[in-house]
């Protein structure tokens, strides 16, 4: 896939944080579709510390040595009842952060050339030392999810997950650059506290500025 700068224009930040935002796919099986990303206001510390700690989970704590005596004394035992529930398996990391999104309030809006919009259940951003504002947002359902206007230009790029994820750079004059999770993997940000894409710098593109007119 060939790697292309994103820059979005940024329309409105009023004092209530709301901001909006345009562009326009590239990359995609469709390029050229209008995107419009609406944040009412950015997620509090409590929403987002289900959605972080759903991809970076607690260590699981070790088994206890089994006995075997204990073992050897138990066989025989409840012969003819009914067998005891059997351990439900963990949710894996992403399918746990998949329904955390889903969850989570919602606090923004996406649009694109599609009949309804995309619900904003995420919404983050933090200053970075160069001036830029770095902005990760997310919802809880894919890009595309019903037709094959978002489909990667390279299918093997493609990621499973049926959210988006889109990590979006903020400059003083209001553009900003940005990449999604459509191709691209995520993973926890511990410093920023962030769910974000694992490698940003190296990530391809599925948005680009909207035409000028």
């Amino acid at each position: 896939m060939k790697a292309a700068a994103l820059a979005l224009l940024l329309l409105a930040a009023t004092p209530s944080d709301e901001v909006t935002m345009t562009a326009t796919s590239v990359n995609v099986a469709e390029p050229g579709t209008p995107v419009k990303i609406r944040i009412l206001r950015w997620s509090t510390d409590q929403e987002r510390a289900p959605i972080v700690a759903a991809l970076n989970p607690p260590a699981a704590p070790a088994a206890p040595a089994r006995n075997p005596n204990a073992a050897e004394a138990g066989r025989g035992r409840g012969r003819g009842r009914g067998r005891g529930g059997a351990a439900v398996a963990p949710l894996s990391p992403i399918a746990a952060l998949t329904a955390a999104i889903g969850r989570a309030p919602t606090i923004g809006y996406i649009w694109t050339s599609d009949i309804t919009g995309y619900s904003i259940k995420y919404a983050w951003h933090s200053p970075l030392p160069d001036g830029t504002d770095r902005i990760v947002i997310a919802s809880d359902r894919r890009l595309g999810a019903y037709t094959d206007a978002w489909k990667a230009a390279s299918p093997a790029q493609e990621t499973d997950y049926t959210f988006t994820l889109i990590e979006l750079r903020a400059g003083p004059k209001g553009l900003i650059e940005g990449k999604t999770s459509l191709t691209n993997k995520i993973a926890v940000d511990a410093e920023a506290r962030s769910v974000a894409l694992e490698n940003y710098a190296g990530a391809s593109m599925t948005l680009a500025p909207p035409p000028r007119r």
